[in-house]
């Protein structure tokens, strides 16, 4: 198969972003979407940020940087993917915001074999690929933050995916520098089915007074040889996306091990979405 040359992305948050990113600076033209002007804007100084920091910390020349800049495009209309030959959602994990995505992207994208990707990491992949005409085109292609970083990508082909939209994923993956590994099409597919009980079980040490976070943490990176620890990697991840994921995998599962403790959720209730608020399990600078 060709390689994709034409990369949409929608939605440019901190896995959109990343995500177009690492597209542009492998030599693909991309296209990103957003839904507002202003979340558009902010997208593009996510992006310009992210390059200049790359700049000076001497991971990147500033010819790679400004050759980066001129394949990135924006839009705010999901018609101006027309032409691409391949579209990422990476919009709020939401299972009917992401199906209102993919039915748009469905109707607006004109090459029938372009494949519909989403960066879900906990909804079933058929529950998406059903709401579009082209079931056999959509795939989960889920990323991990921060995605110029991470070298994972899990594919996902949901029971419907077809086994040439399967091999363009991969191959696609393969362009971005990245590692794939395949993932059966169930919430939480294969790290979240081992991360997030994980993280919720330190929820529930903060939560029932066992532990403080600063221990929490520096016991599993000392301990364990984490890098980080669960409560930092849930602020980063975001409390409020640690909690959606939870919910969904609840939801497929049923089992307690995966139901989001009350603390979590009066956390995101208030506003302590961890990185982006600036407070969650720690506080960050603004």
């Amino acid at each position: 198969m060709d390689p994709v040359t034409r990369l949409g992305v929608v939605g440019c948050g901190l896995m959109g972003s990343g995500i177009a990113e690492v597209a542009a600076l492998s030599g693909i033209d991309v296209r990103v979407a957003e839904a507002t002007p202003d979340a558009l804007e902010a997208g593009r100084r996510r992006l310009t940020t992210s390059l200049d920091r790359g700049v000076r910390g001497g991971k990147l020349s500033e010819e790679q940087r400004d050759q980066a800049l001129t394949r990135l495009s924006f839009t705010h209309d999901l018609s101006d993917m027309a032409d691409r030959q391949f579209v990422i959602e990476a919009v709020a994990e939401n299972r009917d915001i992401k199906a209102d995505v993919l039915r748009t992207l469905d109707k607006a994208v004109e090459d029938p074999a372009a494949v519909l990707a989403t960066n879900t990491s906990s909804i079933p992949v058929v529950d998406l690929a059903v709401v579009t005409e082209r079931p056999a085109q959509v795939i989960g292609m889920h990323f991990f933050n921060p995605v110029p970083v991470q070298r994972l990508v899990e594919l996902i082909p949901a029971l419907i995916t077809g086994a040439d939209t399967l091999q363009r994923t991969r191959d696609l993956a393969e362009q971005l520098g990245k590692q794939a590994i395949q993932a059966p099409d169930r919430s939480g597919f294969v790290v979240n089915a081992l991360l997030v009980p994980y993280l919720l079980s330190a929820v529930r040490m903060v939560e029932s007074g066992s532990a403080q976070p600063e221990d929490i943490d520096r016991g599993m990176e000392l301990g364990c040889a984490h890098p980080m620890g669960p409560l930092r990697l849930l602020d980063l991840i975001g409390l409020d996306t640690a909690q959606a994921v939870a919910e969904s995998m609840y939801e497929e599962f049923k089992e307690p091990l995966y139901a989001p403790p009350a603390l979590l959720r009066r956390m995101v209730a208030a506003g302590h979405l961890g990185r982006k608020s600036g407070r969650g399990f720690h506080t960050y600078d603004a």
